[in-house]
């Protein structure tokens, strides 16, 4: 027979409870890779802001070449130049952008973790609080049947004490006459 205290539905409460914690695992792995995707991104953008600051740079060395006159030989050389750094710069602006695609898509990844989790901790949660339900609904039925079963001793009891009564009482009228 089972032990009426053995919860029967304890191997499904094991259960939900690996999967809530492998998806609270999920969701630290993909919360690392966001961490590294966002400082991937970081540094992306600090390279392209540096070649950008260089453009800048350029730009008003360019400019202030062409104000205090200067051969046209130098200024082909300095537009060549330029175009090389814009260039450079486009490809950097590119590798943010797609860096940012990748960010996105990690934090995604995290928010459908993060339902994940609170998914699996609400389906825990239910079967702790039926787990409890069931415990107290266990211990009022055994508290019931204990107490029946001391009403039953007790009349028992009762009815004995009562026989012996009249036998007594039967054996003292049998000795007075």
């Amino acid at each position: 027979m089972n032990n009426p205290l053995t919860y029967p539905l304890e191997q499904l409460v094991s259960i939900k409870k690996n999967r809530f914690d492998q998806a609270v695992k999920i969701l630290e792995e993909k919360k690392a890779l966001l961490d590294k995707a966002n400082a991937k991104l970081y540094a992306l953008t600090e390279e392209r802001d540096e070649v950008l600051k260089h453009k800048n740079a350029k730009l008003t060395q360019f400019r202030t070449e062409v104000d205090g006159g200067t051969t046209t030989g130098k200024i082909q050389q300095m537009k060549t130049y330029l175009k090389l750094v814009e260039e450079q710069l486009a490809t950097k602006q590119k590798n943010v952008a797609d860096q940012q695609k990748v960010v996105d898509a990690a934090k995604k990844q995290v928010d459908m973790a993060t339902e994940e989790v609170i998914q699996r901790k609400k389906d825990l949660e239910k079967l702790e609080i039926h787990k409890k339900e069931w415990e107290k609904e266990v211990r009022y039925l055994t508290e019931q049947k204990e107490g029946l079963e001391l009403d039953d001793q007790g009349s028992a009891t009762h009815a004995l004490r009562k026989k012996e009564e009249q036998r007594r009482n039967t054996k003292r009228e049998s000795h007075e006459q």
